[in-house]
């Protein structure tokens, strides 16, 4: 296991030392993090694409990006082992130490392990019911499950997974998502309460440094749907659970050209101010950052978003994206050598000024 975690010290060594622009790097809870990301959310559960995913995030690393997004459910628990691997490898190579690198998971969804040859509920029923891990009526509709016992297992298997002592951000996975169909509003937050204190207790005892929500829809809808999470009430849980140490830091959701409802939907208020989701979390100090940047490939076609500063589609959604105020880094999932290397070379420019980036999106919504 690999002992330690992010810091102050190592993550601005990582930047300072890497070939990326150094523009390229934001500091935010006393860190210091790349603009952009690797996700490992999507490929098949084969040896080729394990190998695939750890070359990616070495080669992404190695390029200058120090953010690592990856669940416990991608790829049946083995996009975590391609992590696990290629920080390991990196660290006995002496090319990184822990303390450069931030490290992201996500737990929630009920997952089986494509590493051991069982039917998906035979999994379940082994590993989780008849160990007590989960009960009947814990598991959603939506193969969700937020209990204690459920999550503290998941931790576990997460830790052991990647190979390290420590996740520096532990999200709780579409929360909302998952779980609304079967849950009342009343009852949810109750339930989040109670995972915001297991999560703080995990963090006393070194397993996380901070914790988040990955989501799809509930920071994004408005308030009269049963999704809608008010970012600052939540908040204001993470405080009431942990003080104002709290270690409720960070959020991630959809972010791109065509998903545009972080950017411009009005639906959180903050005193007498309705804001984005985006100005909020910057009014609250809440790091954000978002997934799919291609939809999954759909933006690189041809036409698909508009030509400006003579970029390709890639670099193009990408510098988009990490311009917006309120975004920390989108997270590129990137398995092949061919697409890392294209998708990189956003690291050697700077992102757009604020006054470009005000520019290009009013030309773009005129």
């Amino acid at each position: 296991m690999i002992s330690g975690f992010a810091t102050s010290e190592g993550t601005e060594k990582f930047a300072n030392n890497s070939n990326a622009n150094q523009m390229n790097f934001k500091k935010i809870q006393n860190l210091t993090l790349s603009n952009v990301g690797i996700g490992t959310y999507l490929g098949e559960t084969n040896e080729e694409t394990d190998l695939a995913v750890k070359n990616a995030v070495k080669q992404s690393i190695l390029s200058g990006v120090n953010v690592i997004d990856t669940a416990i459910n991608y790829r049946a628990q083995k996009a975590e082992r391609s992590v696990g691997r290629a920080i390991s490898e990196l660290i006995q190579e002496q090319k990184i130490f822990r303390g450069q690198v931030f490290l992201c998971t996500k737990n929630g969804y009920v997952t089986n392990d494509a590493d051991i040859n069982q039917d998906f509920w035979e999994y379940v029923k082994n590993e989780y019911a008849n160990k007590g891990v989960i009960k009947e009526g814990d598991v959603t509709s939506g193969y969700h499950c937020m209990t204690i016992p459920y999550l503290n297992d998941q931790l576990d298997r997460s830790l052991k997974n990647l190979g390290v002592d420590c996740v520096d951000l532990l999200y709780l996975h579409n929360a909302v998502e998952g779980q609304i169909r079967d849950v009342s509003k009343d009852q949810f937050l109750k339930n989040l309460k109670l995972v915001f204190e297991f999560y703080e207790k995990k963090r006393k005892e070194g397993k996380i440094k901070f914790y988040g929500m990955a989501t799809w829809e509930c920071f994004r809808v408005t308030n009269d749907n049963p999704q809608y999470l008010s970012l600052e009430e939540t908040l204001d849980m993470a405080k009431e659970v942990g003080g104002e140490n709290h270690g409720f830091r960070f959020i991630q959701l959809p972010f791109n050209m065509h998903f545009d409802q972080a950017l411009l939907k009005k639906n959180q208020q903050i005193e007498k101010s309705k804001l984005s989701i985006l100005e909020a979390a910057l009014k609250l100090g809440i790091g954000v950052f978002t997934s799919v940047p291609f939809m999954q490939g759909r933006l690189l076609a041809p036409g698909a978003i508009p030509e400006f500063l003579n970029l390709k589609a890639s670099l193009r959604s990408l510098q988009f994206i990490r311009s917006t105020p309120g975004v920390l880094a989108p997270l590129v999932g990137q398995k092949s050598n061919e697409h890392v290397l294209e998708n990189l070379e956003i690291m050697k420019i700077p992102p757009m000024t604020e006054e470009e980036y005000l520019s290009l999106v009013k030309k773009l919504t005129a």
